[in-house]
């Protein structure tokens, strides 16, 4: 029967789905709602066709979001979905159908019980289906008054009662926020960077216990890169400028990014230049630990391990200080400078200065030639410059990285070629680059914000590159890493949850039922709107200790057999 005040859509594969915090299973589900199509309307239908549209009717509309059913229709679909799925009723004509995907229905709250989804399951035994589970889910809040919770022996009972048993078994699930990204002074800033912790454990004892030290947990990590705070937001920068180098050669148009260093490019290349050729003294080697410049990171508020990532990599050859010298390039022209002055240098014997072999840039080709009063004649113009600085800046940049991966973080034994080869486009190494840095923000967030040790850092590197040698660059991506709540129990142990759920369940197989209490403090359906969500309430608890505003979530399971 055609139902025109209904939207429907198949929801599974890697989509999230909308019911996936009261709902454990995993094959996709229909979404049922109510259809606005009807009542959009047509805002031009009384206009004429040569009229002009006012502003605002040439405004984009925001999207309403999910629109909800009442629950008496929602309860009507659920009906007509168990008849169809009821091989019982032959007459329906429907036998051919098979067994349809579970059906979940957005309510409106508008019932006694604030009743928000509706979800149907089939039960089945091997080819035959059996009867339909039957979820009602129910949210109330956000309020921080805990008098408002449930009790777990009486929620225990109800179960019992409902379900006519005499044995249950909880489960508990707790989320942790461990490090939120968001604020800086008192502006928002969207870097959807997080680290949280889901912990889970049998046998709960009262409503939001802490969970047990023998729990079961996993470390939920999103970093995305560009974040001021981060310990490794230089070298985050330094990335831009070879990005915006990429770009150009790609584009022909070259944006540059802010610079590293007050100073001008073109004053601190002449001074580096100036200073070879004053220790030149007939010792080619001016490449000297003593003479390199040290890679520079703001290293306030950041342990010594840190420090050392950025303070110990001794062994930078000539076109790499070059590179620290003109990551304050901020123009075509102001390159064009630098490069023309150290040719120069190059083509008097002014400075012989000390490189790395395995390189095939143009810039060592022409020190390489240098060594023999030899230099072919560049010509600086069109995108040579910018691939002349790209290329120095590619090449120390994946040193840093390796330097990193295989000397701080003793990762040698993971470190994959495949992240600093050479056989691929230049483009394609960037991209490979920028994997690099992304692992790097991890690693080293973990190790300073969690205090991670090698221990715990190895698991993680060898999660993140294997992840990154088989997918392309996903700042959003959310590595897990499986954990013991020992690990991270400091920063949890006195916080309030994100998310606190215990499981109630009797019965097993496909006779098992269960209900399901929970508190979030964010909205657990995106079709019931507040404006409170993850905020502090206005009243405190003796006088000190802000609460968090919880919404209450109570799903229960009935079933309905066929047989």
């Amino acid at each position: 029967i055609f139902q025109s005040d209904v939207e429907i859509c198949l929801v599974g594969g890697t989509c999230q789905s909308p019911v996936d915090r009261f709902w454990s299973g995993s094959s996709p589900v229909y979404i049922l709602q109510r259809a606005t199509h009807n009542e959009e309307g047509d805002s031009g239908e009384d206009s004429k066709p040569d009229e002009a549209l006012s502003p605002p009717q040439l405004w984009p509309k925001e999207s309403p979001g999910p629109a909800a059913l009442s629950v008496g229709r929602a309860k009507q679909l659920v009906s007509l979905y168990a008849m169809v799925q009821n091989p019982n009723m032959p007459h329906l004509g429907l036998s051919d159908l098979g067994l349809l995907p579970p059906l979940w229905i957005r309510c409106d709250g508008s019932d006694p019980e604030h009743t928000c989804w509706i979800g149907a399951e089939p039960l089945r035994a091997g080819r035959k289906i059996t009867g339909i589970n039957i979820y009602m889910v129910s949210c109330e809040g956000p309020t921080a008054d805990k008098t408002c919770f449930a009790n777990l022996e009486e929620l225990k009972m109800e179960h019992k009662r409902r379900h006519h048993s005499s044995v249950v078994t909880t489960k508990g699930f707790a989320q942790y926020e461990l490090i939120q990204v968001a604020a800086i002074e008192d502006t928002i800033v969207e870097f959807g960077s997080n680290i949280y912790v889901d912990i889970t454990w049998n046998i709960v004892d009262k409503i939001l216990e802490t969970p047990p030290l023998i729990s079961a947990a996993t470390l939920n990590i999103a970093l995305e890169p560009g974040d001021p705070r981060s310990p490794v937001y230089q070298v985050y920068r330094e990335l831009q400028l070879l990005l915006a180098l990429a770009e150009g050669l790609k584009t022909g148009v070259t944006e540059w990014p802010e610079p590293l260093e007050s100073e001008s490019a073109v004053e601190l290349v002449q001074e580096f230049l100036t200073d070879l050729k004053k220790k030149l003294d007939g010792d080619c080697g001016s490449g000297s630990k003593d003479e390199t410049e040290k890679i520079k990171c703001d290293t306030a508020a950041v342990d010594s391990y840190i420090k050392s990532i950025f303070s110990e990599r001794g062994d930078l050859d000539f076109a790499e200080q070059l590179w620290c010298k003109m990551r304050s390039v901020t123009s075509y022209q102001e390159l064009t400078d630098c490069f023309t002055r150290v040719i120069k240098s190059l083509g008097r014997g002014e400075i012989q200065p000390w490189i790395h072999q395995g390189s095939s840039s143009l810039l060592r080709k022409l020190i390489q030639q240098s060594y023999h009063g030899e230099m072919e004649g560049v010509s600086l113009s069109g995108i040579t410059p910018i691939r002349m600085l790209f290329e120095i800046g590619l090449d120390k940049m994946k040193k840093d990285y390796v330097s990193f991966f295989i000397g701080k973080s003793r990762s040698s034994l993971l470190f994959q070629d495949y992240f600093i080869s050479t056989s691929v486009e230049l483009q394609e190494q960037v991209h490979r680059v920028q994997k690099l840095h992304h692992m790097l923000e991890i690693l080293v967030n973990c190790r300073v914000l969690l205090q991670f040790r090698h221990e715990n850092l190895f698991p993680l590197t060898q999660i993140c590159m294997k992840y990154y040698k088989e997918n392309p660059l996903d700042e959003k991506h959310v590595f897990q890493l499986p954990i013991r709540p020992a690990l991270v129990k400091k920063f949890y142990q006195n916080e309030h949850p994100e998310l606190w759920r215990v499981e109630i369940s009797s019965g097993h197989g496909a006779k098992e039922v269960k209900t399901m209490w929970q508190v979030s403090t964010n909205p657990p359906v995106e079709h019931v709107a507040s404006n409170n969500s993850g905020l502090f309430s206005d009243s405190t608890v003796n006088g000190s200790t802000e609460e968090r505003l919880y919404f209450i979530t109570v799903t229960k399971c009935s079933q309905v057999h066929f047989t």
